[in-house]
């Protein structure tokens, strides 16, 4: 089964695509997805990750848009059939 990312800003631009798909099943978790993602795209892994390889603190991660940060179980949440995640840089304007 595959798992359809969305990216958003800087990360859909060095991904070279709004919308990337990972081999990622129900049961995996969300951590693995975006390990498949960086894998697949090493373009973003600096921007992503730190230098110890864990999600930068700036960075979300949504399942079904639901931040899974905030209230699911992080990067362990476990995918279920038919998950969209995203990913989102910081955003910054004025």
């Amino acid at each position: 089964m595959s798992t359809e990312w969305k990216l958003f800003a800087d990360l859909a631009e060095r991904a070279g695509d709004k919308r990337v798909t990972v081999e990622a099943s129900a049961g995996d978790t969300v951590g693995d997805a975006l390990e498949e993602l960086v894998d697949e795209h090493p373009d973003i892994e600096g921007r992503v990750l730190d230098s110890d390889g864990n999600l930068r603190s700036q960075i979300n991660v949504l399942r079904n848009g639901t931040n899974v940060l905030v209230e699911e179980d992080g990067l362990e949440t476990e995918l279920e059939a038919d998950d969209e995640l995203a990913l989102f840089p910081p955003v910054s304007g004025g």
